[in-house]
């Protein structure tokens, strides 16, 4: 590690990557970016400026195998980021109030993060994707990839921008361990769910499935009609940006 800043030694010794504002705000935004993604989005560089302009602390990190961060996303899974995640608020967050805003596989992590950390204020699940290991891959998968995977081999599952997702068996398992949807949560903040009706990736439906998971008297989803998965279209940006800054203002 060239440069300690920026960098956090998880107890795991696993280095995470990540980015923060500080203030003196008892108020924080915490993200949670979506699988082979990182911190240098858009939504991430607009949530930030949001909270800069607002005088609200911000974090975010690139989990193990993502970004900077070390480790093999092969090697990785749900269980690994949700752990990070904890790890790396309850030291960097301590006593603050927190807003959780998660992106596609961050909307699963950070609806996670309701039952194991305190000082809640608000959740923003962006083109959630909860359970996506079991439903969008497992439940999918021929008898012979998940022989494969089973095996120890890597699945390479075709994705929307010409690539692959390196499905192995740490990614299937670890997300065992945090299948969300069976049950009932009950929130005692503002929810909001952003979904896009474009979304190519995770159905719309995926929001409503969590929205039946998390339960509050204050929830909302909402729906873009010419929204893609990622929602980070000036005007996706716009209106999540509009629900944030209500939770920051409650």
């Amino acid at each position: 590690m060239k440069n300690k800043k920026n960098y956090f030694l998880s107890l795991g010794k696993t280095t995470l990557h990540y980015t923060e504002l500080r203030t003196k705000s008892k108020i924080a935004v915490f993200f949670l970016h979506g699988l082979m993604s990182d911190i240098t989005g858009k939504k991430v560089k607009y949530l930030k400026n949001i909270c800069k302009k607002n005088n609200i602390n911000f974090l975010s990190f690139d989990y193990s195998g993502h970004g900077k961060s070390s480790g093999i996303f092969e090697e990785r899974g749900i269980d690994n980021w949700v752990s990070e995640a904890i790890e790396i608020c309850k030291k960097k967050l301590r006593n603050k109030k927190i807003i959780l805003i998660g992106s596609s596989c961050g909307g699963w992590i950070a609806a996670t993060l309701i039952t194991k950390l305190k000082n809640i204020i608000g959740f923003i699940g962006i083109a959630s994707a909860p359970d996506f290991t079991k439903l969008l891959m497992w439940d999918t998968f021929s008898k012979k990839s998940k022989k494969n995977i089973n095996s120890g081999k890597i699945h390479k599952l075709k994705n929307e921008y010409g690539g692959y997702y390196p499905i192995g068996q740490p990614l299937i398992e670890g997300g065992k361990k945090h299948l969300i949807l069976h049950k009932k949560i009950k929130c005692n903040f503002p929810l909001r769910f952003f979904h896009g009706l474009q979304d190519n990736v995770v159905p719309f439906q995926y929001s409503y499935m969590l929205a039946n998971t998390l339960i509050s008297k204050d929830s909302k989803i909402l729906i873009q009609e010419k929204g893609d998965h990622s929602l980070s279209k000036t005007l996706d940006l716009k209106r999540i940006g509009k629900e944030l800054l209500y939770l920051i203002k409650l």
